[in-house]
């Protein structure tokens, strides 16, 4: 339902709702702040594909690349490929089989903790992010339409890295991401590799600067979603024989302090890759505000999008944010009215929901642990500070 039929529907019970706000009687969250438990870093066990499935890598803090074999119990079993250059750069100079052979003749094996690992390759800072690409997501959180794209402007973070509290609502995204190792010209399908990621958001941020009637504008989400810290990414990085056929045999999964909160296969997404290129192409020309600037999708001057920019491809259902609360809806009319109309209505019921949600402690904490475990694709453990 758009904002304005709601607004219509309000005004005719005004004085009901204005009376009930103001009583609280609407508001059916908790103000009671939830006790944490300060959890430890988990040991998780990964499936790693074999190598004629795909080819699997990590870094270490000095740079070195390493080709990864095992995944258990939180260390990877690994050896060190040639120094100098990343997984990126190695496959793109020796192509899939000669890297296959190469790794297939390593004999020297190291074992590495894998909370020692930091981003698997080099990745740029300006990325192309699909919204509501799930149908659950797009259900809870009340967006009609179908998905849309915005740009992210963010730098990576490492597996390990801590997400920045803030005075911010919170949210998490599991996402697996499509990584482009050469520009995918104008009229290219989907290629390159593959790597987790959590799309940190601030839902008030976010709130402040959307548009209520027309969400698929993507208008507020580069700023709800581009703040530092807000995109840690998985600790391994993945290069599929055949990117189809590995995506299909992918679950998502995402957890927050033990507790599971999204789980589904990658493939129940409404746009692949392929489709997301598409929708990007078309709007490369378009441009959002961001923070006071503008933002856009990346591409250059060919128009291809550029080697080592992150394809988002949106999260599943199971986020925080679900829907603007409905005693928002009421507090936003009363809070309007008391002002004297000051403003405009929408600006009141977001408020009203940020105060709402502020209070409620649903929102990732200080201390909250953020988990992401998916076979084939590596880990995430990301604590809020």
């Amino acid at each position: 339902m758009k904002l304005r039929d709601i607004v219509i529907a309000l005004f005719c019970f005004a004085a009901a709702f204005v009376g009930a706000a103001a009583l609280g009687l609407f508001d059916a969250r908790t103000k009671i702040q939830p006790t944490r438990i300060f959890l430890e870093e988990p040991s998780p066990t990964i499936k790693i594909a074999p190598l004629d499935e795909a080819l699997t890598f990590a870094r270490l803090a000095d740079g070195q690349t390493l080709a990864v074999f095992s995944y258990e119990s939180g260390r990877i079993e690994a050896a060190a490929l040639p120094a100098g250059e990343d997984a990126i750069g190695l496959a793109n100079r020796l192509g899939y089989e000669a890297v296959k052979r190469l790794i297939e003749n390593l004999s020297a094996r190291i074992s590495v903790d894998a909370a020692m690992l930091v981003v698997p390759v080099d990745l740029a800072s300006k990325h192309i992010a699909a919204g509501t690409n799930y149908r659950q997501h797009a259900e809870e959180a009340s967006v009609e339409g179908g998905p849309f794209l915005f740009p992210k402007y963010v730098t990576p973070t490492s597996s390990r890295a801590t997400i920045p509290a803030g005075q911010r609502l919170l949210d998490y995204e599991v996402e697996l991401c499509l990584v482009a190792m050469k520009p995918i010209p104008a009229a290219g399908k989907a290629a390159g590799g593959l790597i987790l990621c959590n799309d940190v958001t601030d839902r008030a941020s976010l709130l402040r600067r959307i548009d209520p009637d027309d969400p698929q504008s993507g208008k507020g989400f580069t700023s709800g979603k581009s703040a530092e810290g807000f995109l840690p990414v998985g600790d391994l990085f993945v290069i599929p024989r055949n990117l189809d056929a590995f995506v299909s045999g992918i679950t998502l999964q995402l957890s927050v302090d033990g507790a599971e909160r999204q789980h589904v296969k990658a493939t129940q997404w409404i746009w692949d890759f392929d489709r997301i290129l598409d929708e990007a192409r078309a709007k490369k020309e378009v441009e959002w505000n961001y923070w006071g600037g503008t933002a856009r999708l990346p591409f250059d001057k060919a128009g291809a999008i550029p080697e080592r920019t992150m394809i988002m491809a949106g999260t599943p259902g199971g986020t925080i944010f679900k829907e603007i609360y409905p005693s928002a809806y009421a507090r936003g009319v009363f809070s309007w009215v008391a002002s004297g109309f000051d403003s405009t209505l929408p600006v009141h019921v977001v408020e009203a929901h940020i105060r709402a949600a502020e209070a409620s402690g649903d929102y990732l904490q200080p201390g909250s642990l953020v988990t992401i475990e998916v076979d084939t694709m590596g880990a995430l453990a990301n604590r809020v500070e």
